[in-house]
């Protein structure tokens, strides 16, 4: 069981550095560098090609090792969970629609060259009420697991730190692309866990 949490925990951090390096300016700038300024066509859809791809045996580790189931969650209860991610995987539907599907797949990027102005900053929808709703809608999709077992939730850890970690490393990337107003966005709204409040009114 020490081997398997060891390898679930090192592949894990393996993983998420290389995603995290690959997806900063400097590797965008250095592959930039070495294959010149067509690299910005390609460079997102290769980048999502390859974190997918390369996700894959992270994923499968926890089922290569031998494991102890924790807790499976009953019926009707289990019901609850299932709905919750089923709402997760709408939210993050949701999430990648707002900040453009094409160009989030990459797609866009290819077939047209990128503008030479900034992006545009989403504050709204999903993003009026957090900074990062994909990594929300992700964390509560993986938490609400109906049965966990100790590779599972070592997996899971694992994850939720990678992605608070990889929240931390974009919003300085952010902070780079879009100055002062996504330092604005910043302080008005969270980062991962959502709160609801009224305008205030004038009095």
């Amino acid at each position: 069981m020490l081997v398997s949490i060891t390898v679930i925990v090192f592949t894990t951090l393996i993983y998420g550095l290389i995603h995290s390096g690959l997806a900063s300016l400097e590797a965008k700038a250095l592959a930039r560098g070495w294959w010149g300024p067509a690299t910005d066509r390609w460079y997102r859809l290769a980048y999502n090609l390859f974190a997918a791809v390369s996700l894959l045996p992270v994923l499968a580790l926890p089922a290569l090792f031998p494991d102890r189931r924790l807790y499976a969650i009953p019926f009707p209860w289990v019901l609850l969970t299932l709905a919750g991610q089923a709402l997760a995987a709408a939210a993050l539907l949701v999430g990648v629609v707002q900040t453009g599907a094409w160009t989030f797949l990459g797609i866009q990027q290819v077939f047209h060259a990128p503008a030479s102005e900034p992006h545009r900053l989403v504050a709204t929808g999903l993003y009026r009420y957090v900074r990062h709703p994909l990594y929300t809608a992700g964390l509560v999709f993986i938490w609400l697991s109906p049965v966990m077992t100790a590779n599972l939730l070592t997996l899971y850890v694992g994850f939720t730190a990678y992605l608070i970690i990889g929240a931390w490393f974009e919003e300085r990337k952010l902070l780079r692309e879009f100055g002062e107003a996504y330092a604005d966005y910043k302080k008005r709204t969270p980062m991962l866990i959502p709160y609801f409040h009224r305008p205030k009114r004038n009095d």
